[in-house]
């Protein structure tokens, strides 16, 4: 008598289900690996655009002040939600692009994009370009929901101990030291309690404009990357480790430049939304290109990007190649019939 659980899922159930559903394991499993590793780059930038200081500066007071564990603080948040916005982003990408791939055929009368981006030796050109960009933009667009209030609570742990050094003198302000020493569930609880539910959502339109425009351009490079690499590698697998490898950390350094100064303004604002509680700040930082002080901590953020998602998509074409490697039982079956 087999002493399996009757509710245990059988392999080949478990192999179909992965198969149908790679895209959202893959992503899921490649963001956690790459958000633990790179988090520690993403702790100091996130500090350095709330609180403008050098790097070493920065990585000096948070080792002397809250250890190595400080440069993890708050990795939960942006763990679940990170995880959580990329399988979200990663699947309505993936939908998007057949759809924008169709779409853009019909319109043009010509080949589909995706069937040009298949073929070996092919380049990037305009049909491809914005098959991408509408379904990156598509993708961002659906994500910006879960991402803002994770987002949100990541920040608020992270310069905790920044915002009550302000709360001294005639600055005391018991809200400012209000997110010290919590938890991520305890944080984002405070932060309701001092700015309303919908205090989760500050900055929701900065949020949305960085991820709508970011993640259009952030796919553009990365499948055009891609496609170039692979051609002048001379490789027929579209999905070369090394053309993987590279497009991921410039797709990273591109999406992240084109969008930092929004994400900048986003960080600022956000920050004096947790300084102020209820009530909103009488001034929206301007976004401003071209300008030194919009980029502040840029070297720092470009090194965590690239390194993330190089590591990202090299995992997550990894893992999807293994589960279409998988025999589907139920296309068997279906075969046989």
């Amino acid at each position: 008598m087999s002493g399996a659980s009757p509710l245990a899922p059988r392999h080949d159930q478990a192999r179909h289900w992965a198969k149908r559903y790679r895209t959202e394991i893959a992503a899921s499993s490649s963001t956690v690996c790459s958000t633990l590793i790179a988090f520690p780059l993403e702790s100091v930038k996130t500090r350095i655009q709330s609180y403008p200081d050098g790097f070493i500066s920065c990585v000096k007071k948070i080792w002397g002040n809250e250890g190595p564990s400080g440069f993890w603080r708050g990795v939960l948040a942006p763990l679940v939600s990170v995880t959580a916005v990329r399988t979200v982003s990663f699947s309505v990408y993936q939908k998007a692009k057949y759809k924008a791939s169709s779409f853009i055929g019909t319109v043009t009368g010509k080949e589909e994009p995706l069937l040009v981006v298949n073929k070996p030796g092919s380049v990037p050109d305009i049909s491809t370009v914005a098959c991408f960009g509408m379904a990156g933009a598509a993708a961002g667009l659906a994500s910006t929901f879960i991402a803002c209030p994770f987002e949100l609570t990541k920040n608020a742990m992270v310069i905790s101990k920044q915002i009550a050094a302000t709360s001294v003198g005639a600055n005391r302000n018991p809200i400012r030291s209000s997110y010290q020493d919590k938890s991520t569930f305890r944080t984002a609880k405070q932060i309701v309690s001092n700015c309303g539910f919908f205090g989760l959502y500050s900055g929701y339109r900065l949020q949305m404009i960085r991820e709508t425009f970011g993640t259009a351009i952030y796919f553009m490079s990365y499948e055009s990357g891609k496609q170039l690499l692979v051609k002048y590698q001379g490789v027929n697998s579209p999905t070369s480790p090394l053309a993987v490898a590279l497009a991921g950390g410039l797709c990273g350094i591109i999406g992240l430049v084109s969008t930092y100064p929004v994400d900048r303004a986003k960080t600022a604002y956000q920050r004096a939304c947790l300084e102020q509680g209820r009530g909103r700040p009488a001034l929206v930082p301007r976004v401003e290109y071209f300008k030194k002080a919009s980029y502040q901590g840029l070297s720092v953020a470009a090194a965590r990007s690239a390194l993330t998602n190089a590591i990202l998509f090299s995992t997550f074409e990894y893992v999807k190649k293994r589960i279409n490697a998988l025999p589907d039982p139920h296309e068997r079956r279906r075969a046989g019939e």
